[in-house]
């Protein structure tokens, strides 16, 4: 009698468990395409994707959003400083304000530079209120002693739009 009554209070506080995880997740889960294979995968694909979502995160110097009209370079760089080789990847994030409004990935244009010093444009996404870059496509590994450095360029296409940028370099392993 006892196991019967329990199991829709431990099913209960398991999903209140797995909710409260992923709202804390926030950008991080959203800015990784594998965080939602993981949620729907078997339990072996489960594991793979797990090893695939950072582990950690630098956060570098934060700057307002300057809805000006003009282009704004965001430099993210990271120097692997450890003996064995670390992928990472650098990310840009859009913060909105506390009191709102929430930002619109379309208030914004977010390019990046390439070796060759041309820009192409970077997709946004967007989690409660904040703009992200993708941490998938960015990824990279670097050896000891390495260091990698990504130039993004962001023009803010709505005046109204305020907010911070925030950018950070994902750790992986």
């Amino acid at each position: 009698m006892f196991l019967k009554n329990s199991r829709p209070r431990l099913a209960f506080v398991a999903l209140v468990v797995a909710l409260s995880a992923l709202a804390a997740a926030g950008p991080t889960m959203a800015a990784t395409p594998d965080a939602v294979a993981g949620a729907q995968a078997a339990p072996r694909e489960r594991a793979r994707t797990a090893a695939t979502a950072p582990t950690g995160f630098v956060d570098l110097p934060t700057s307002p959003l300057r809805a000006d009209g003009g282009r704004h370079e965001v430099k993210v760089a990271h120097r692997n400083d450890a003996t064995a080789d670390r992928t990472v990847a650098p990310q840009l994030l859009v913060l909105s304000p506390d009191a709102g409004p929430f930002l619109d990935p379309a208030d914004i244009r977010v390019e990046r530079r390439t070796a060759y010093g041309s820009w192409v444009p970077v997709p946004v996404g967007t989690q409660a209120g904040t703009l992200f870059t993708d941490l998938s496509a960015a990824r990279r590994t670097l050896h000891p002693g390495e260091t990698f450095t990504q130039v993004y360029r962001f023009t803010v296409v709505d005046p109204r739009a305020r907010g911070t940028v925030a950018p950070r370099v994902a750790l992986y392993g």
